[in-house]
Parts: C-alpha cells; structure tokens; sequence
C-alpha cells in the first residue's frame, strides 16, 4: 500500500534507477517501522533514512533531505522552509473519494499534512513565503482543486422550472478533503507573511478565471468556500480588481443573456455587492451600464428567487451610492414585473420597498404614477400575499412621507382599489389591513379623501348603469333568438338601443 502511494509522487531523474529503487524501498521499510512503533538502530540511521525516502520521492532542489511526515516542531527554523514544500508536494497526490474504504492510510496521511500546513501558515511562523513556497502551494491549489465537472453538474432543468425553489442540494463526496486545501488557501492569502507584489505573479489571471470556473459547482459548501477565497483575493490583490470585475460580469452576461442557468449566481452577487459597496463616488459610466445591462435583466429568469436577496442588495448598493439611480432601477423593475407569477410579484414588491427607502423626493416624482398604478393592481390581487405584501409598503414611515408630500397625485391612483378590497376582498388579513391604510389615507387628506370616495361612489353608479345596460341588451338578444329561429345563412338584425 506505502508503495503505491508513494510511486503517485514525483520522482527526481537519476541516472542510476538501481540506487534510486533501493531508497525508495529503504525509506518504506523505515517508514513502516516508524508508523508501526518500531525503533531504527538510532539517529544517524533514522536521519540517513528519512533523506534516502525524500531523495527517491521528492525533487532534490526543492526538499534538500526534509522527510514530509515530520512535524513543523521537529525540526529547525532553517528547515521549515524545506519542509513546508515537501509537504505540500505530498499534497498534490490526488485520490478516488468515491469510495470511502479505498486508500485510507494514504488519505489520512495526506489529511494530517494539510492540517499541518493550515497549522503552520496559520501561526505565522514564517516571516515571508519565499518564490518556491508560493509557487509550489499555487500548483497544489490547482491540482486539488481545479477540475470539470460532469455534464449533470451543467445541466440543470430544475433551475428553469415553477416558481425558482432551490433544490436539493448536491454534496460532494470528496468535500472533507476539499475543505482542507480551501482552508489553507484561505489562510495562505490572508497571511502577512505573503506579500501581495509577489503573490500576484502565481495567483495571476489564469488561476483566477479557473477559480471562478468552480462557482459551477452544485455542492453549496464548495461554492461558500469559494465567495470567501475571491473576496480576500479581491482584498488581497488590488492589481486583479478590475480584471476580477470583468470576469465576474462577462458570468453575469452569459448567465442573462445566453444559458439562464448557473449555479452559483446568489455567490457571485454577495461578492459583487460587497465590492458595490467600495466603489468610489462618482461611479464610473461601466458601473452604471452593469446596472441597466445586467442586474436590472437579472429580474427576468424564473429562478430569480434563488438569488433575489444578494441581487437586491447589489441594486441597493447602486441605490444608495447614487440616488439619481433610483428611477431607472424601478422602471426596469417594472419592464420585468411578473403579471403572471403571484411568488414573483411579491419578491418584487419587498425589493420596491427597499429601493424607495434609499429615494429620495426629486428621484420618487420621476417615476411615482407608473410605480403606484402597479401597487394599485396588486392591492385588488386575489393571491392574498401579493395584496397583503403590496398594502404592507404603507407601513413604511419613508414611504409614507413620500406618498404625504405627493398626496394629490397618489391617493386618487390607489383610492379606488383600497374601497374595492374594503369592500369585497376574501381574505380577512387583506381586510384589516386595508381598513388600517384606509384610515390613514383619511387621516392624511380627509378634503381629498372625501373627494376621492364620492368619485368612486359616482363611478360604481356608472358602472351599474351600464351593467344593467348589458344585461338588458342580452335578454333582449334571447328573446328575439327564441321568437325568430335562425336557420342556414338567414341574417338577424338586433336593436341593441
């Protein structure tokens, strides 16, 4: 078993392959013993067997005798150096998890070098990675890590379905060891001892983009890890920031505009939020066209639910940096407003509310009577959570205050609804809260508000009017067809006046 463990790691050339066979065994058999509980014959014989074993395992110019097994304390400040790197080439054998009986001594060995490495990065016991360390801890990140996922992983026809639930979620067999390598990496670029001017020639363009790749990913732990590890990249390496931003929104492009599928959006915007909200005052025109171009759409898709509450942060964020943003972020919201999805339109009506919180009154007066025409017709919704959840933003105290100073163009627009649902509305939840607004509204204007009830009450008696008129017409219509059968193509002629 040692030996085909230690045949996956990479061997440096000799040109004598008897001698380097005979290490390789050498260094088993003193491996073996030292794991058994056995003794070697002393010091000199346990040194000169730990150098034959890395001399046979390990590349001479990277390990210079420094067996990968020791533990950091065991051996000298000088050393560690060498021992850092030895283990993290032991590290970059890669193993089946799909079945958990295979290759458990191995794997264990493996899980002990990287709680090691954690432990030891951790600590800080190192003043400041050197080129080797950094070089050989990227290429173990990426051996680990960076792989294609099968097709299932790609196809997802769940995503396009109902309402945008989140499914069951997929869980990687291999994630205890996965978790460990992103551990360590979180900790290797988070530490002070990595300077960032030379960390970014290994952590370059190319990792990054292979790291984003794996935001595919339908593990949720996996894609978790991830957010952190490109947020302290995007903290860490300020020379990347702006190719990170474009990476991330040609994802967001492709997602919108091409697949409408993709695993890890809800990631990706938490992240893309948080960076929102460092941008410097005023945004750049890039930013902006983001915005219109990409979240705004990003409403569309039926899985919009999974995502909402970073995409609505995201948005906020513009919001709040810019409050001139507001009218054009809630007139796209009302370009992509759900008519014909009840669980939709009441996530839209929370984020509505959210985004007039950051408005102010000059931005509000832009877009006031298409936005009020809408929560008009969801206050009459018979899907009691969309009439409750659109009655709800008049508890609002700043949009109440908006809705004050416009009073004369808005209560008029939602008058009539609100008697509506006073009147006839099912669901008595709906009722008590639209009697609350009621009295507000009265409260608020009772000159207006008396004006608009008696309006409403001239408008139903037009309305009856007509009705009857209908109504008449009809019978009027059945009983010239029962006194006048109509046979072949014999044409009737009906007095409708």
């Amino acid at each position: 078993m040692w030996k085909h463990f230690l045949n996956k790691l990479p061997r440096k050339s000799s040109s004598s392959k008897h001698d380097q066979a005979n290490g390789f065994c050498q260094a088993h058999s003193d491996t073996t013993n030292a794991i058994n509980g056995g003794s070697t014959s002393g010091p000199r014989s346990s040194a000169s067997s730990a150098k034959r074993m890395s001399s046979a395992v390990f590349p001479s110019s990277l390990v210079a005798g420094i067996e990968p097994l020791v533990p950091f304390k065991d051996v000298p400040n000088s050393e560690k150096q060498n021992l850092f790197i030895s283990k993290i080439s032991l590290c970059c054998v890669q193993f089946d998890f799909s079945d958990p009986n295979k290759n458990l001594t191995e794997k264990d060995i493996k899980r002990q070098a990287l709680l090691d490495l954690i432990d030891y990065v951790n600590l800080g016991q190192c003043t400041r990675f050197s080129d080797p360390m950094i070089a050989s801890s990227c290429k173990m990140f990426a051996m680990n890590l960076f792989r294609v996922f099968p097709p299932s992983y790609r196809s997802r026809p769940g995503s396009n379905s109902g309402e945008g639930e989140e499914e069951e979620p997929t869980f990687d067999p291999a994630w205890p060891h996965l978790q460990l390598v992103y551990d360590l990496l979180l900790k290797f670029i988070g530490s002070q001892s990595l300077d960032s001017k030379v960390g970014k020639k290994y952590f370059d363009h190319s990792f990054i983009l292979k790291l984003l790749n794996l935001f595919e990913s339908e593990d949720p732990r996996e894609r978790d890890s991830l957010k952190t590890v490109l947020h302290r990249i995007y903290g860490k390496f300020m020379v990347h920031r702006p190719f990170i931003r474009k990476a991330v929104r040609n994802i967001f492009y492709r997602f919108v505009y091409e697949t409408d599928r993709h695993n890890g959006i809800a990631e990706l915007l938490e992240v893309y939020g948080s960076v929102v909200s460092g941008f410097a005052l005023p945004l750049k025109e890039e930013h902006k066209i983001f915005l219109s171009r990409v979240l705004i759409p990003m409403h569309k898709p039926k899985c919009v639910g999974v995502y909402l509450q970073q995409l609505t942060y995201c948005v906020t964020q513009f919001v709040e940096k810019e409050p001139k943003l507001a009218s054009s972020v809630v007139l796209g919201l009302l370009r992509y407003w759900p008519l014909t999805n009840s669980q939709k339109e009441v996530m839209f009506l929370s984020e509505i509310e959210e985004v007039l919180e950051a408005t102010d009154m000059s931005e509000f007066q832009k877009f006031m009577v298409p936005l009020f025409k809408r929560i008009a017709c969801c206050l009459s919704s018979y899907h009691f959570q969309v009439a409750e959840r659109a009655l709800l933003i008049f508890n609002n105290d700043h949009v109440i205050s908006l809705i004050a100073q416009n009073r004369q163009t808005i209560i008029p627009l939602v008058f009539p609804y609100i008697e509506k649902n006073a009147q006839d509305h099912w669901n008595q939840s709906v009722l008590n809260l639209t009697i609350n607004v009621k009295k507000m509204l009265a409260e608020m204007d009772e000159d207006l508000f008396d004006e608009c009830n008696a309006k409403f009450k001239e408008e139903e008696l037009k309305r009856d009017e007509l009705e009857n008129k209908r109504i008449l017409a009809w019978k009027r219509l059945e009983s010239v067809a029962a006194y006048q059968p109509v046979t072949g193509n014999t044409a009737v002629l009906v007095g409708l006046n």
